[in-house]
């Protein structure tokens, strides 16, 4: 395992220095640089591999003869096993280190969806897709725990920002991508293209991340000396006064987001609308404001105040919500993008500020949140299904 180098070690670049003080990456750096483009495609990956489904629901509907809130389960079991999954992958992460766990979650989670090209049920399908979500697991929770290991604290909320942002973008895309693919071929097409962009991803991510300068092995929980660290990290974790709100603030956000992300197509393809799901999927473009929620976020929460700011998109999501029972198409689109744009605003506050309150028990912390937010998105997306 390397140790953060000394003052006298540091290597300088004529241009920049490549690894910044006390070890921590600064912004500015080669590898400030090469951070953010790796997990930038760890963000894009994690939406662009679990969500592309979501835009063709109503195919899935059609094709093994589902209910909505059926063909839903496609999605959440995947957002079900990947909530489930995310403390195993915290424990492996904290034992083997980060970039490892995310390169492995990366490559895995896109040949499982390269194998969904040949499902030949519904029930195969369901089982890929379980099994896609358990490994993706380990990427969202370590690379907030890489964050905040190796970035210094002033730039972290840009880092996390770019993570978002690329879940914005994969987000964004992976929906349009998929409705396009089955529109005009089929989604067997759609899970081939899905698949190998996402092994594209992971080579690079794999080639760009910088190596951990500030990990620190512990030991599986499988041992005593585990158990009680990871004792003395729960207790530390949820004694906090903060956290645990922070934890139903994902689960309410991603719940919320999800759950309307899962029925707006069902909406938009019958009356008054009756969009195709090659239109459908376009309107997903907004996902882009996403990028911009992100970016902004910090700047807001700076402004206003992290818990303001918070609350405050939580309240724009709602009123963004009432617009979509229009019947008119463009008031509909404009309440999309509002809850997109309040929705990763959100959640790159709260993210970023578990971050922060987690102290040295990241790893945990995040895993935590995390599996809060996809808990979120597996039981209130398959349960709202229950009222369309």
């Amino acid at each position: 395992m390397s140790q953060p180098q000394s003052v006298t070690e540091i290597p300088i670049d004529k241009e920049t220095d490549i690894q910044p003080l006390e070890g921590l990456i600064r912004a500015g750096t080669i590898a400030f640089k090469h951070t953010n483009l790796a997990v930038f495609l760890g963000g894009f990956s994690t939406f662009w591999l679990l969500y592309w489904v979501q835009p063709i629901l109503p195919l899935f509907a059609r094709t093994f003869h589902l209910t909505p809130a059926a063909s839903s389960t496609i999605l959440s079991v995947s957002t079900a096993a990947l909530a489930f999954s995310q403390l195993p992958s915290s424990f492996i992460s904290d034992r083997f280190g980060r970039k490892k766990v995310m390169s492995y979650a990366m490559l895995l989670a896109a040949a499982m969806t390269l194998l969904t090209t040949f499902a030949p049920n519904y029930t195969s399908l369901l089982i890929l897709r379980l099994l896609a979500g358990i490994v993706l697991a380990g990427l969202p929770a370590v690379a907030m725990a890489y964050l905040a290991e190796e970035i210094e604290v002033i730039s972290l909320s840009k880092s996390m920002g770019v993570y978002i942002s690329g879940s914005a973008l994969g987000g964004m895309s992976g929906r349009l991508i998929s409705a396009l693919c089955a529109d005009y071929f089929s989604w067997h097409i759609a899970a081939l293209a899905i698949g190998s962009i996402g092994l594209i991803s992971a080579a690079i991510f794999w080639q760009k991340l910088p190596a951990s300068q500030n990990f620190h092995p512990r030991s599986l929980p499988f041992s005593r000396q585990g158990r009680v660290e990871l004792n003395i990290a729960f207790t530390a974790l949820l004694q906090d006064k903060g956290l645990p709100w922070l934890y139903l603030s994902g689960f309410i956000l991603m719940g919320c987001f999800v759950s309307f992300y899962n029925y707006i197509g069902f909406h938009l393809g019958s009356a008054p609308f009756n969009l195709r799901p090659g239109i459908i999927g376009c309107i997903f473009t907004v996902f882009m404001i996403g990028a911009v929620a992100s970016a902004q976020a910090h700047r807001i929460a700076r402004k206003t105040g992290r818990f303001r700011a918070l609350i405050g998109l939580m309240l724009l999501m709602l009123i963004a919500l009432g617009l979509t029972f229009s019947s008119q198409l463009i008031v509909v689109v404009l309440g999309i993008t509002l809850l997109t744009f309040a929705f990763f605003g959100g959640h790159t506050i709260a993210s970023s500020w578990v971050g922060q309150r987690a102290g040295t028990s990241k790893a945990l912390g995040a895993s935590l949140y995390l599996s809060s937010y996809y808990l979120g998105s597996s039981l209130v997306g398959s349960v709202s299904g229950l009222f369309w």
